[in-house]
């Protein structure tokens, strides 16, 4: 069983040999190391590439590191910063290389886990003076964030950020009907390798994925002492995924359902670590009418719907927040910049000022998310049904009162095609949404 993943592979494609270092980034297990070490490796070689001239070296794998003992020996090729964690000698690493290549012919460097490379950014630098160096790099946390990775580079570096499985990469690799391969989506998820296990099998891996690899690395990098706190945290943003949220509102819910005090600094910091390491994803409020972010209450998504539910002990499936968390994941997905929309509506009460006329009062309507592309700009609303009026108009109510001449549109879960209402909002339905690359053109 094998995923396209025709978008990434791509996009390295046309990054070859443009003298920049190439990072990847992305959640264990997301298909980082696949998409590189296979994908883009069998690309090299059809295309004419000396296999003699690509080394693959991963840096969380003990048998590529003993290639480093013979080198320095008198220094260690392991590095201990704390228990279990270590970072890999650079200086030997680079002796390594140095021993493997030469000026006279072309060479790729296929790097995997960069960052548990001592003094990475400075090895990676050095290559970068090599005019007969390529070089690809998988990282896996904070540390290969774009931000930092332009600072560290000084722009000398382009970055491909590899989400899970969308929906359309999964059914490449199934064969059965949509249905049925949406009704797995939502269960499962779209970690590839969990797709390598039987069925029955795919539940107890995802479980250990959250505890044995995203919770573990958390803990190994930053010091995390609570880890009771840290892993109940975890599975509160689980139940929370479409609700607005901050650091107070979870410090409540987390003593009234844990009965326990978590503070809010503790909060705040480790909703940033499972930012960070590309397990979730922080949509923020902006102000329509008002062209102001919002940074507090905001939205939580988790970039693999499969890890989300493992953390709910898939107890809860409802498909009407899963749907919402794949379409914020496929916006992701095709480089669009998402927030969440909020605009103000005015509503009749049933108050009368002092001259007798109704007295309006200015509330809140969500848009479920507006999506940047350059000078375009998408307005969302998301509902797995539209069967009652009064759902309807609940959904186009904040479109309606928008105002500017950019797209609206509601994706739906109703079969039907593709059409437009009285209002000119593009309804479409969720497998249209996803599988149609032009779906949001239509």
């Amino acid at each position: 069983m094998e995923f396209k993943r025709d978008k990434y592979l791509n996009k390295l494609i046309r990054y070859r040999n443009n003298s920049l270092i190439k990072v990847i980034t992305g959640a264990r297990r997301s298909g980082k190391s696949y998409l590189m070490n296979t994908l883009f490796y069998r690309e090299l070689i059809s295309s004419g590439f000396s296999d003699k001239n690509i080394i693959r070296f991963a840096f969380d794998n003990d048998e590529d590191i003993d290639k480093l003992e013979p080198y320095f020996p008198e220094e260690p090729t392991k590095i201990y910063s704390k228990k279990d964690v270590y970072l890999v000698n650079s200086k030997k690493f680079r002796a390594f290389i140095k021993d493997n290549i030469n000026d006279n012919e072309p060479f790729v460097l296929l790097l995997d886990e960069i960052q548990i490379l001592d003094n990475f950014v400075g090895t990676l630098n050095a290559f970068l003076h090599h005019e007969s160096l390529d070089v690809y790099v998988t990282g896996s946390n904070s540390e290969m964030l774009s931000s930092e990775i332009d600072t560290k580079f000084g722009g000398r570096s382009s970055r491909v950020h590899v989400l899970p499985l969308s929906f359309s990469e999964l059914i490449t690799g199934l064969d059965m009907p949509l249905n049925d391969a949406w009704n797995k989506y939502i269960y499962t998820g779209g970690i590839p390798l969990i797709y390598k296990f039987d069925e029955s099998d795919r539940l107890n891996q995802l479980k250990s994925l959250v505890n044995e690899v995203y919770l573990r690395d958390i803990v190994g990098r930053k010091g995390v002492r609570d880890i009771t706190s840290l892993s109940e945290l975890f599975a509160l943003l689980a139940s929370c995924i479409g609700s607005p949220i901050s650091p107070l509102s979870l410090e409540k819910a987390f003593k009234n359902i844990r009965n326990k005090s978590l503070s809010n600094d503790s909060i705040d910091s480790y909703v940033s670590d499972f930012e960070d390491s590309f397990i979730i994803s922080k949509a923020l409020k902006y102000n329509i009418k008002g062209k102001s972010y919002i940074n507090s209450p905001y939205k939580v998504y988790f970039e693999d719907i499969g890890i989300r539910n493992a953390l709910t002990r898939f107890r809860q499936i409802e498909e009407s927040h899963i749907l919402e968390n794949i379409v914020y994941n496929e916006l992701r997905y095709r480089e669009l910049d998402v927030m969440v929309g909020e605009i103000n509506i005015s509503n009749k009460t049933d108050r009368l000022d002092k001259n007798g006329k109704f007295i309006y009062d200015r509330k809140p309507v969500e848009i479920d998310f507006i999506a940047n592309d350059g000078d375009k700009k998408y307005y969302l609303q998301v509902c797995l049904n539209l069967a009652d009026q009064n759902i309807i108009n609940r959904e186009k109510r904040g479109l309606c009162s928008i105002g500017d001449s950019f797209k609206k549109i509601i994706v739906t879960k109703d079969g039907l095609p593709p059409r437009r209402d009285e209002n000119g909002f593009l309804i479409i339905d969720i497998f249209d949404f996803l599988l149609k690359e032009d779906s949001l053109e239509l």
